[in-house]
């Protein structure tokens, strides 16, 4: 193994051990400027990994993947969050969430669901630790979706599930193929119009963000 080959191992493993640690906190933070820091980190983060599994680094592929990871996940959604929070003025999670403790437990099954899911399909054809990770991300913003009454945390819980879908194309392929760019693509087109719909519609209706008030939104 040459010195790129070690950088690109360990820039890898590093990216997606903080990935990894980052849903652990997001299930016992309870401030959304928290959650809001968490999902820009993980847009970095899955920039690291791509760019450390290019082999050969077209300008094309590169182009998108920063415009996917660094400018849209960590640099324009995170403000968009930041602006809703401030618009808001709401600041924590809803005092009826689960507890932060039984969210530690879940999240921890979740984990160790993920392992042994990818330890019992040995597939060949994807890599078991983006898999893993990629299925743990997903299972994670289900329970945020799940145990939260906010609708900011099951926004959050939403761009986590979309981070594990672009994990999970990156663990059926060494590299980023234009027609996965292209499904990443429709992601980010879904997400703008999410929170087109958060910031014009919901924050005019109403003013705690609680999904027990949806009721109230009238066309």
């Amino acid at each position: 193994m040459n010195f790129t080959n070690f950088t690109n191992l360990f820039m890898i493993n590093l990216c997606i051990l903080l990935f990894a640690f980052s849903l652990i906190y997001l299930s016992i933070t309870e401030r959304f400027r928290t959650f809001t820091l968490l999902i820009s980190m993980q847009g970095f983060f899955l920039f690291g990994i791509c760019f450390a599994l290019l082999d050969d680094i077209k300008p094309v592929n590169l182009a998108f993947i920063v415009v996917e990871t660094i400018i849209f996940k960590a640099i324009v959604v995170p403000a968009l969050m930041y602006r809703i929070i401030r618009r808001t003025n709401i600041n924590r999670v809803h005092k009826d969430s689960l507890p932060t403790f039984y969210s530690v437990i879940l999240t921890t099954l979740a984990l160790m669901v993920s392992v042994v899911l990818v330890l019992v399909l040995e597939d060949s054809a994807i890599n078991p630790l983006f898999f893993s990770i990629a299925l743990f991300a997903m299972l994670t913003g289900i329970l945020l979706i799940i145990t939260h009454k906010r609708l900011f945390s099951h926004m959050v819980g939403f761009l986590v599930i979309e981070n594990a879908v672009f994990l999970f194309s990156v663990a059926v392929g060494t590299e980023m193929p234009m027609l996965i760019n292209v499904g990443v693509l429709l992601d980010i087109f879904m997400s703008v119009l999410i929170f087109g719909v958060f910031i014009t519609r919901i924050n005019s209706k109403m003013h705690n963000l609680d999904i027990d008030t949806l009721t109230t939104i009238r066309d």
